[in-house]
């Protein structure tokens, strides 16, 4: 039955020759783990965007439960992890995640800046993984206030205070971060907001660029 639905949008759509471009895509000698046991710190950025795609699934499972207000916030996660089958795991899954995800990133980081993947032509594709870098801290920094706790609401705080440090614009944006003068009712629908409709959308438009250029302009070479 698969094989026929398969058939059908094929005929109408002619998408094998698409899949199979990226499936008979070759990887070069040097990246390839079976061949090098070095090629495995290429891996982080693959690594990276398979963490990144399970914070995005369990995200939205986390997202039909969550209620962005001071009122139901901490308890619609409180039934989350108590009333809702696999709750606990699926958060705990987004919670540390998230961190892993940035651990990753930052490897890769490491590694196109070690190996000197990020010269000539490539230098536009690090400023686009730069960017990447910039846009999971700021998930991660307004995904930590959602539970609306004590350490989130204090962590959050301290955060709002180093951006309100920075010359001519922390005043500004301290305000745009609050919702407010303050860190309450209006703080944690504007994290929301950016949480899971603003950043998302930034990260996955960044991500298709870097996959694109990864294509056009190849991987590096080794050391």
């Amino acid at each position: 039955m698969l094989r026929a639905v398969y058939k059908w949008v094929d005929e109408r759509l002619d998408i094998t020759p698409i899949w199979r471009d990226v499936a008979d895509h070759e990887v070069p000698e040097h990246v390839n783990p079976a061949h090098h046991f070095s090629a495995f710190i290429y891996c982080f950025g693959g690594l990276t965007f398979f963490v990144v795609m399970i914070q995005i699934l369990s995200g939205m499972f986390l997202a039909m439960y969550y209620v962005p207000d001071i009122i139901n916030a901490h308890a619609s996660v409180k039934y989350l992890q108590t009333e809702v089958a696999m709750g606990t795991i699926v958060r705990g899954m987004h919670h540390w995640g998230a961190s892993v995800a940035i651990v990753m990133l930052f490897l890769h980081t490491l590694r196109v800046f070690f190996t000197g993947s990020y010269k000539n032509p490539r230098e536009f594709n690090w400023i686009v993984g730069v960017l990447i870098f910039f846009m999971m801290l700021g998930l991660g920094f307004t995904g930590y206030l959602l539970p609306w706790d004590n350490k989130a609401y204090f962590a959050t705080k301290v955060g709002i205070q180093i951006a309100e440090s920075v010359p001519f614009i922390g005043s500004y944006l301290a305000t745009f971060l609050q919702g407010g003068d303050m860190v309450g009712a209006t703080t944690i629908p504007r994290f929301y907001a950016l949480h899971v409709f603003f950043l998302p959308g930034g990260l996955l438009g960044l991500l298709a660029a870097h996959f694109i250029l990864i294509r056009r302009q190849g991987i590096s070479g080794p050391l």
